[in-house]
């Protein structure tokens, strides 16, 4: 075959490959310019005001209290512990805020497709309710009118381990055992072998045409582990804790302050109702002839549910869920509003006492981009593993 002539061939300047790759880096270099334009700015700025840019300060003494924790902190302790004590609330917010919006979401969306006019009805207002009003505005309705007008805590009753008043929820928890980090290892290595046990006993069962229940030899290999572990150790890894109401306080169990109830039930309230559309979305789009196939095979509402509609909705629902849980975790910088100690709040006491402006935003920048890459990255693999497989 004849190759084409270089002659023919048209000068760089012309060239559509060359052309995008010149723009593509004239982008670049204006970006870097605006960059270094901004930096050297800021550090000027700072120079002229007597202050070097340096992350020293976060080895000082921090001198205010943090209200909240969930490692245990105090007034003498350094900045860079408050600023990690505010990280661990913003987590705690995001990873319980989370998982009770996936369920609520969940339950919500399918609600919205039930023929039961009165479940139907009710989700449709729920979400146009909450979907419609801002989530600050949310979050000061379930602080004031809902979390402060509780009795107080000398007028609050204790009903099955449950106290509730104007401190805040207090209910039954666990407290873990001296054996609890060999429990959390030893059950880590049941579930991976679960894991395969029950991946050999799916391909057995494919292979054979057999019931084989995987999922009770899953089970089954837990449970066992469990029971080994009890003979080793002598005790579980945790114990129950049941709250007792003491008169001016609580004891025992797990309580949830007004302030991180507000946040996290607002933030829940709110996101779920965007994950309830994404779900009733999901759903609608599965052909319908898939359940109709399902219906005439006589499988049931709720085994159709879960063996044909919600694998094939799921792929369609992961990606845009996986946005609602990042603006979830970026939401909860709201909680400075109700004096909730998040990281955003931390930062800004850090940054008044300090004066170091660009470092603390700095670093919750990057607590923040943090979150949001490493969920992203869990949601992408799980993405992956659900995506159908073309050959």
């Amino acid at each position: 075959m004849a190759q084409p002539s270089t002659q023919n061939r048209p000068p760089f300047w012309r060239n559509q490959k060359y052309l995008n790759l010149i723009w593509q880096l004239l982008f670049l270099g204006v970006i870097i310019g605006v960059i270094y334009y901004l930096a050297t700015n800021a550090i000027a700025g700072l120079s002229r005001a007597g202050l070097g840019l340096s992350f020293n300060f976060l080895s000082s003494r921090a001198s205010f209290p943090i209200g909240e924790s969930v490692i245990s902190f105090a007034a003498s302790d350094t900045f860079s512990k408050a600023l990690i004590v505010g990280f661990l609330n913003t987590l705690k917010v995001s990873i319980v805020g989370i998982i009770l919006t996936t369920i609520v979401g969940v339950v919500v969306g399918v609600s919205r497709l039930s023929s039961n006019w009165l479940l139907r009805t009710i989700s449709t207002w729920y979400i146009e309710i909450f979907r419609n009003t801002p989530v600050l505005v949310q979050i000061f309705f379930w602080y004031f009118a809902v979390m402060l007008a509780m009795p107080r805590i000398q007028e609050a009753n204790a009903n099955y381990g449950f106290i509730i008043s104007n401190r805040g929820f207090v209910f039954p928890w666990f407290d873990t055992n001296s054996s609890f980090y060999f429990w959390l290892g030893l059950l880590l290595l049941a579930v991976i072998a679960a894991f395969f046990v029950f991946k050999w006993k799916n391909k057995q069962q494919l292979e054979k045409g057999v019931k084989l229940y995987p999922s009770v030899w899953f089970i089954g290999v837990v449970v066992a582990a469990i029971g080994a572990g009890y003979l080793i150790f002598g005790e579980f890894p945790a114990s129950l804790s049941i709250p007792e109401h003491t008169g001016t306080g609580t004891s025992g169990g797990y309580r949830f302050s007004p302030e991180f109830a507000a946040i996290l039930f607002a933030l829940v309230m709110y996101t779920a109702t965007y994950i309830a559309e994404i779900v009733r979305g999901g759903i609608l789009a599965v052909p319908k002839g898939q359940i109709e196939a399902a219906e005439a095979l006589g499988l049931s509402s709720s085994k159709i549910l879960r063996f044909v509609t919600f694998p094939q909705a799921i792929r369609t629902i992961i990606p845009p869920v996986t946005s609602q849980y990042l603006g979830l975790a970026k939401n909860s910088s709201l909680a400075v509003a109700v004096g909730y100690p998040d990281l955003f709040s931390v930062g800004s006491t850090t940054l008044n006492q300090t004066g170091r402006a660009i470092e603390v935003i700095t670093i919750m920048l990057l607590a923040y981009l943090t979150i949001s890459v490493v969920t992203s990255l869990i949601m992408n693999i799980y993405n992956k593993y659900t995506a159908l497989v073309e050959r």
